[in-house]
């Protein structure tokens, strides 16, 4: 253990900065993408009410929809239900996020985290405001329902997410990041 003048334990004090450092460019990158995909829905408001634009013929265009449900539009109207579950979801994922610990081994799922976080909250934000999520990509080569950014976040990152805990890390690695582990309780077995 190193000790400065103070008495104090310098590497306690770079693992403290190196932590907040951690959650601050997070944060912020949550916020960027949150930005991003509130910027591409008021693109979509602004352009597509008039009509739709093809951007490859026959396969993709951009299509206005005001949909009700979750992503492609699963459980249409149930607005209650999804501004009390987004919430608990956000803080869940929070949870984890902020118990991994912050090195370079688990950088693929902080930045897994938060791409899950920012979808969540870019549609919580149009459900809490607007009573609805604008969506607006269309793959109509194959009929696919129609999504946005935050759902291509939220899709992605559970992919991500999954295929890390599968792949990416041994089971010692995924018990250093289970809140209850860091937290000093057992688990039951």
């Amino acid at each position: 253990m190193r000790v400065d003048v103070m008495g104090v334990d310098m590497a306690h004090s770079e693992r403290t900065i190196n932590s907040i450092i951690w959650r601050l460019t997070g944060g912020l990158f949550i916020i960027f993408l949150v930005v991003f995909d509130h910027w591409t829905k008021g693109l979509a408001l602004v352009r597509l009410r008039s009509g739709d634009l093809d951007l490859i013929p026959g396969i993709l265009k951009l299509h206005y929809l005001q949909n009700t449900g979750a992503a492609f539009s699963i459980l249409e109207g149930q607005q209650s239900f999804f501004l009390l579950l987004t919430p608990l979801l956000i803080l869940c994922i929070v949870v984890f996020a902020l118990t991994t610990p912050p090195s370079k081994k688990f950088l693929p799922l902080h930045i897994t985290y938060c791409f899950l976080i920012s979808g969540a909250i870019g549609n919580f934000i149009d459900r809490v405001v607007q009573g609805y999520v604008t969506d607006f990509i269309y793959f109509y080569l194959i009929d696919f329902p129609v999504f946005n950014v935050a759902d291509i976040y939220v899709t992605i990152s559970m992919i991500t997410l999954i295929l890390l805990v599968l792949f990416a890390y041994r089971d010692e690695e995924l018990e250093e990041i289970l809140p209850w582990k860091r937290w000093g309780l057992k688990r039951k077995k």
